[in-house]
């Protein structure tokens, strides 16, 4: 595999995680009570949208025209977890520990793409990407920690 494809392959599994997250961030934000915790939340959304969007212009500097990221079968079964602990009053702490799952989700797939040999452009903005996605989980613990 060339080190371009590798890079495209990288940038769409970060791509769609960020899709799951954007998606479950904005599910479990829509059910919290505490206007704090949603109002994060909901922001998260936006800015999981925004970095997919720079990671897709990288594609498109690379050649790839197509850039059509769903998301991952995993992130709707998060999201489905979370609207079913929702559901079942399973409150502000239990829907918090769902979305800092999720933020796993997303630290870990920063971590693994970071270990890929990626062309400097990309590399310097997964690495910029992970630094906040680290500090939203934080903050996310945080807030469910307060909910404990």
């Amino acid at each position: 595999m060339s080190n371009i494809d590798n890079a495209i392959r990288v940038v769409r599994s970060v791509i769609q995680v960020l899709h799951d997250g954007q998606k479950g961030l904005a599910a479990i934000g829509s059910e919290l009570k505490d206007e704090t915790a949603k109002h994060f939340l909901l922001q998260e959304t936006q800015l999981r949208a925004e970095y997919a969007a720079e990671l897709e212009n990288e594609l498109h500097r690379l050649g790839v025209h197509d850039v059509n990221e769903g998301g991952t079968a995993a992130g709707t079964v998060e999201r489905v977890w979370g609207d079913l602990k929702a559901k079942l009053g399973g409150g502000d702490s239990t829907l918090l520990e769902t979305a800092e799952q999720g933020e796993d989700a997303a630290k870990a797939k920063y971590a693994e793409a970071l270990t890929e040999t990626l062309p400097g452009n990309i590399a310097h903005l997964l690495r910029d990407q992970q630094a906040h996605v680290l500090e939203s989980h934080n903050k996310i613990r945080s807030l469910r920690d307060g909910h404990a």
